[in-house]
Parts: C-alpha cells; sequence; structure tokens
C-alpha cells in the first residue's frame, strides 16, 4: 500500500484494517469508478504478494542461502553469500571481544549463517524493503528458535539515526559485523563518501556501528575489530585503509558526542585518546565535562600543561634515577607521581586520571618554584624533564587534555 500505491492503510489499536485512503487529484467526479480502480490494483498488489509468499513457504529459510551466490555484493568483495560467510566468521571471532554469554554465542552464529539468506526469496526481491522482515518470519515458519528470528531481522537495525537498537546481545553481534565487513572492505577499496554521494551506505553503516555500542554501553575496540575483519576479506586490507575506516567511524562518533552538549575541545580530547572505543569515548567525554565545571579545574589544567609543554619536544623518553634526586621538592614530586601512576593504572577513566592528578598538582608548582629543570647539570636536566615526561603521560590512552581550551 505504502511504498508501491502510495495509499495510507488504516490501524485500529494496533491491528491492520482491511482498508485504505487514497488522494485524488481532481474533481468529485466519477469517484465510485476511482475507487473500484484502486481497490482492483491493490487487490493485485496482495494477491502477488500472497503467491510470493507461498512459493517462498514452498522452501526453508537455510535453502535460499546457496542462491545468494548468485547475488553480488561486490565485484571485487564477491557475493552476498561471500558476505554472509563473512559475517558468520566475524561473529566467531569477536564473541569474546563483544563477551557473549555461552547461551548467546550459537543464537548469533546461527542468525549470522542465515542473515542474508532472505535475500535470495521472491518476496524480498519484489520488496527490498522486507529484508529481515521475511527473514524473521520465514525463520519462525521454518521452525528456528525466536531468538534467532528475532536477531536476523534486527541485525538491520538501526537503519537511521534514532531507529530502534538491536534487542538482544546475538542481534547487536550480528549488527556490528556486518557493518564493520562492509567498511572494511570498501574503504580497501577506496570507495569513501565524497560530498553528498554515499552509494554504499557507509555513513549509515558508521553511525549504525556507534549507535550500538553507544545504546548498548558495549565495549569495543574498534582497531582490533576491523583487524577482524581485514583478515576475512578476499583482497589485502591495509593498516592504512584500517586506520581511514576507524576516523570515519571516529567522524560519526563525533557529530554524536556533539550533538549530545559536549564541547568541542572535550569531545576532541577524548577521541585523541578513545576514539576507537565509542563507549569508552563517551563515558570520558561525560566526566570531563564534569570536570570542567569544577572551581580547581584551571588550577589541575595548568599544572598539567607546565609538564606537558616543557616536555613536548624531547625526542625520546628519558629516564629517572630515583637516587639521584637530591632536592626535596623533586623527591616529594617524584613520591606524588609514583602514587598517580598506581592510581590511573587501576582506574583508567578521566575520573581516575584527575582524582590521582589533584593531590599531585600543588606538588608540581612547588617543583617549578623550587627547582631549575634546566640545570646545567645535566644528569640532573634529564632526571627532572624524565619525571616531567612521566606526569605528562598520566593521560596517555584516557584524554588529551592539550587539545582543551586554556592549556
Amino acid at each position: 500500500m505504502k511504498q508501491h500505491q502510495r495509499y495510507f492503510p488504516v490501524w485500529r489499536a494496533g491491528r491492520l484494517l482491511p482498508f485504505f485512503v487514497g488522494v485524488r487529484n481532481g474533481a468529485a467526479v466519477n469517484l465510485a469508478q476511482v475507487v473500484e480502480g484502486n481497490e482492483h490494483v491493490i487487490r493485485a498488489r496482495f494477491a502477488d504478494a500472497s503467491y510470493f509468499v507461498r512459493d517462498d513457504l514452498r522452501h526453508d529459510l537455510a535453502s535460499f542461502r546457496s542462491r545468494l551466490a548468485r547475488l553480488t555484493f561486490h565485484e571485487q568483495l564477491g557475493s552476498m553469500l561471500d558476505k554472509s560467510t563473512r559475517v558468520e566468521q566475524i561473529v566467531e571471532r569477536l564473541a569474546p571481544a563483544l563477551q557473549l554469554a555461552t547461551g548467546e554465542l550459537p543464537v548469533a552464529m546461527r542468525a549470522a549463517h542465515l542473515c542474508k539468506a532472505d535475500l535470495a526469496s521472491r518476496m524480498v526481491v519484489e520488496m527490498t524493503a522486507l529484508q529481515g522482515v521475511m527473514g524473521r518470519e520465514y525463520a519462525l515458519r521454518a521452525g528456528e528458535p525466536v531468538a534467532v528470528a528475532q536477531a536476523i531481522e534486527q541485525h538491520y537495525w538501526p537503519q537511521a539515526a534514532g531507529d530502534r537498537l538491536p534487542e538482544s546481545a546475538a542481534a547487536a553481534a550480528v549488527a556490528l559485523a556486518d557493518r564493520l565487513d562492509t567498511l572494511c572492505g570498501l574503504f580497501a577499496l577506496g570507495l569513501v563518501p565524497t560530498g553528498s554521494a554515499d552509494p554504499f551506505g557507509l555513513r549509515r553503516a558508521a553511525l549504525g556501528v556507534v549507535q550500538i555500542l553507544l545504546g548498548r554501553a558495549q565495549a569495543l575496540d574498534l582497531r582490533s575489530a576491523l583487524a577482524v575483519c581485514a583478515a576475512c576479506q578476499p583482497l589485502a586490507v591495509g593498516a592504512a585503509a584500517q586506520q581511514d575506516a576507524l576516523a570515519f567511524i571516529a567522524g560519526r562518533l563525533r557529530g554524536v558526542l556533539l550533538e549530545a552538549g559536549h564541547r568541542h575541545d572535550v569531545v576532541e580530547a577524548v577521541l585523541a585518546a578513545q576514539g576507537h572505543d565509542p563507549h569508552a569515548a563517551q563515558q570520558a567525554a561525560g566526566q570531563l565535562s564534569a570536570w570542567l565545571a569544577r572551581t580547581e579545574w584551571a588550577a589541575l589544567l595548568e599544572a598539567f600543561a607546565r609538564c606537558a609543554r616543557m616536555t613536548r619536544e624531547l625526542a625520546g623518553t628519558m629516564p629517572v634515577l630515583p637516587a639521584a634526586l637530591q632536592h626535596p621538592a623533586e623527591q616529594d614530586l617524584w613520591r606524588g607521581l609514583q602514587a598517580a601512576e598506581a592510581a590511573c593504572a587501576q582506574h583508567r577513566t578521566v575520573d581516575g586520571l584527575l582524582r590521582a592528578f589533584q593531590p599531585l598538582a600543588p606538588l608540581v608548582v612547588k617543583f617549578f618554584e623550587d627547582v631549575l629543570v634546566m640545570d646545567e647539570d645535566a644528569a640532573v636536566r634529564s632526571n627532572r624533564l624524565g619525571m616531567l615526561q612521566r606526569v605528562a603521560a598520566l593521560g596517555a590512552g584516557i584524554a588529551d587534555l592539550s587539545k582543551l581550551e586554556g592549556f
């Protein structure tokens, strides 16, 4: 009704009624004939659909899978059967990272095996928008578990911003594997969206990855996930293509975080360190935004910035020899630094980082007041610079505070 004829279906209490509303551009003459003509057309449409469904049901869903070999995904990436096989492999390899429970993995594997099968059915060939929907229905008719049938449908979710997300861990795993496979393969071929042109829907795929991980509060290192996908491709996927795909996904994540109200510098700070893990980046952005509102924030950032600015041009990492620390201020800073490093190692979050740095900040200020960092003695100078390097490195992998306003 809606897609072929542009009719309005009529519902009551969630049930579709045997009526429709059409709009006629013209006078009110011969309305009975217009109604009859439209009814005749929609009956024919439904008769076709009924025939396609009955014909499809002569086979179970699994039997359609082999026919996917006749459907091309991309000439260099193989058929839809090849893609379906890759999705299955990726789900299995990502299962530990996604922490799929024992009972969820078989569901995810079976759903991944069948997730594209309905594309070869007559009903979906006739109306592509029913992909997944018919897969669910045909899976149920074939006796597949309800969880598998639902995952087949939901691996297409979300289809747009704000759309529904996969409801189960199994469905989410298949959805992520499908999208990451697409992104990895097409970026390897250099088929990057340009301007408004995005024929393969890569922006939608990348946004779907972000929405699923954020909506399910699912941690996932996309660097490792894309490496898994790269290993499953029929062509070589270099590190540059994987990095480009990762940056593309991070671009969608940037938009989501900005729309959520986070400051631009906060978003850049967390993406620089954790853009490979959307859920971790989201948490980091929230925590960092809260710290920026504190009265002591300016002093904390200034103390950290002094260490970072003094050492960022250094070519290598300078070792610290504790026995060579003679001045009380540098000894105090060393003890505080060790405590901060231990705390950060235990709590790898923005909150953990800044709570650990709070007692260290006054020691940094005292150090700069009492000690000449660039001492004439090379050994003394190197030791002091090495300590400052380690202070500046506290935020590595958590947030790049140098991106923040006021640094």
